[in-house]
C-alpha cells in the first residue's frame, strides 16, 4: 500500500462534520496576518460539472464541494496588486503582478470551505518560486497582459496568458465587457465568499485562512474565450463550453493568516 493510499484511507474512516453555512462576511482572521495583498480586476468563470469529475483532484481530507448537487471548476484572471507580507508596506515591483488560477472549491472533514487551485500562472517568476517552495502551490510562470478599456459600450477587460514551458503552447485569451452592479445570488456567494484554501504540503493537507470584505459583483459577459489553461491541468475541453456563471469585481483587499493542518 502506498503513503497516499494509506493516508486517504485513515482519512475516509473519519467521520466527517456537515459543510458550514456560505456567508459573505468572512470569519475572524486568526493572528498573526501572514499578508496582504489587494485582488482588482477580477473575473469569474466558472463551468458545473458532476463531482465525480473532479474528486481525484483533491487532496486527502477534502471532497469536492457542491451547490444543488454541481461542483464548479473556475477561471479566474485578475491583478494582484500591492502583496506584502503582514500588515507592512506592499513589496515594491514584485508585489504587483498579473495572475491568472484554475481552481476547484472543497470542503474537509470538519467542514470547513476553501480552494482548491490547481494552477496559478503569473509574470513574476520569482513568485512562482517563493510560492511552490512555501506552500507548494502549483504556480506556473508565464507571458500576460491586461487590457482595460473603457468606451461607448461599456467597461471592457481583456487578459492573455501564454506559459513559458517547453512543448506544446498554452495560451488563454478572455475578454469581457463590465455591466451593472448586482445583488449577489447564493451560488455567487458560494463561489466567492471562500475562506480558505486547501492544499498539499509534505504530507500533509493544511489550510491557509484568509479574510476580506465582501465582494462588490457586477454582471459581466464574456466577449470572447479561447483558454487552453482549464485543458493543461487535466480537464479536457471544459472551457470550448459557455461558462455557467460569470461575475466581475473590480477590487477587494485580502489578508491571509498561518498555515494549519486541515486533517
Amino acid at each position: 500500500m502506498s503513503r497516499s493510499g494509506s493516508a486517504r484511507e485513515r482519512v475516509a474512516a473519519q467521520p466527517w462534520t456537515p459543510p458550514e453555512p456560505v456567508g459573505p462576511v468572512a470569519p475572524a482572521l486568526a493572528r498573526p496576518v501572514l499578508m496582504s495583498q489587494q485582488w482588482r480586476d477580477l473575473t469569474f468563470l466558472h463551468w458545473a460539472v458532476d463531482p465525480a469529475r473532479v474528486r481525484h483532484l483533491m487532496p486527502p481530507g477534502c471532497a469536492p464541494d457542491t451547490f444543488e448537487g454541481r461542483s464548479y471548476v473556475g477561471l479566474v484572471p485578475f491583478r494582484m496588486v500591492g502583496a506584502g507580507f503582514g500588515r507592512g508596506r506592499p513589496v515594491p515591483w514584485l508585489g504587483t503582478f498579473l495572475e491568472t488560477n484554475v481552481r476547484l472549491y472543497s470542503v474537509d472533514s470538519s467542514g470547513r470551505r476553501g480552494v482548491v487551485f490547481l494552477s496559478l500562472d503569473t509574470d513574476r517568476l520569482l513568485v512562482v518560486a517563493g510560492a511552490r517552495a512555501g506552500l507548494a502551490l502549483p504556480y506556473r510562470w508565464a507571458r500576460m497582459r491586461h487590457q482595460h478599456v473603457t468606451g461607448p459600450d461599456g467597461e471592457r477587460h481583456t487578459y492573455d496568458a501564454r506559459l513559458r514551458r517547453p512543448g506544446a503552447r498554452v495560451d488563454s485569451h478572455v475578454e469581457v465587457r463590465v455591466g451593472d452592479r448586482r445583488t449577489p445570488t447564493p451560488l455567487d456567494h458560494f463561489l466567492s465568499a471562500r475562506w480558505r484554501l486547501h492544499t498539499r504540503l509534505a504530507g500533509r493537507t493544511l489550510l491557509v485562512p484568509n479574510a476580506h470584505e465582501p465582494w462588490p459583483l457586477h454582471d459581466a459577459s464574456v466577449l470572447a474565450l479561447d483558454d487552453g489553461l482549464v485543458r493543461s491541468v487535466g480537464l479536457g475541453n471544459l472551457a470550448s463550453h459557455a461558462p455557467d456563471h460569470v461575475a466581475f469585481s473590480p477590487a477587494v483587499h485580502s489578508e491571509f493568516g498561518l498555515p494549519r493542518r486541515a486533517c
